[in-house]
C-alpha cells in the first residue's frame, strides 16, 4: 500500500505529468514522470488501468500489483516528482515479474535522461 503522501489524486496532477513529463514505455506499462522544480516534498504516483486491460477483477489485479512494485521503489524516485504509470492491455496476462523488469526498465530509461 502505497502512504497517504506518496498518492496521487487530483486529475491536473494526472494531466500535468502525463503532458509535460518524459515518457518511458515498456511492454506491459507507460510511465511517466514530471521531475519537481524546487519542491522538496514526496515522491508522488498515480495509476490508470483503463478498460481496455480487461474486466473490473483483471484491472483491479493489474492495479494491486503496480502498487506493490512502485511502493519498493518509492526510495528510488526524485523527491517531490510526479509519476504516472499506465498501464497496457498486454498487463492483464504479464506475470509479476514481467511486471517488476517492466517498471524497473521504465525507471532506468527516465532516470538516465
Amino acid at each position: 500500500m502505497l502512504p497517504a503522501s506518496n498518492r496521487l489524486r487530483r486529475s491536473d496532477d494526472f494531466s500535468r505529468a502525463v503532458r509535460s513529463g518524459r515518457r518511458a514505455a515498456r511492454r506491459a506499462v507507460v510511465l511517466h514522470q514530471l521531475a519537481a522544480t524546487g519542491d522538496t516534498g514526496p515522491a508522488r504516483v498515480g495509476f490508470v488501468v483503463n478498460k481496455a486491460v480487461g474486466n473490473a477483477v483483471l484491472r483491479n489485479r493489474v492495479h494491486r500489483r503496480l502498487r506493490a512494485v512502485l511502493a519498493t521503489r518509492l526510495p528510488d524516485l526524485p523527491a517531490g516528482s510526479l509519476t504516472v504509470v499506465r498501464a497496457l492491455p498486454s498487463s492483464a496476462t504479464a506475470s509479476y515479474d514481467d511486471l517488476v523488469a517492466d517498471v524497473d526498465g521504465a525507471l532506468r530509461r527516465l532516470q538516465k535522461s
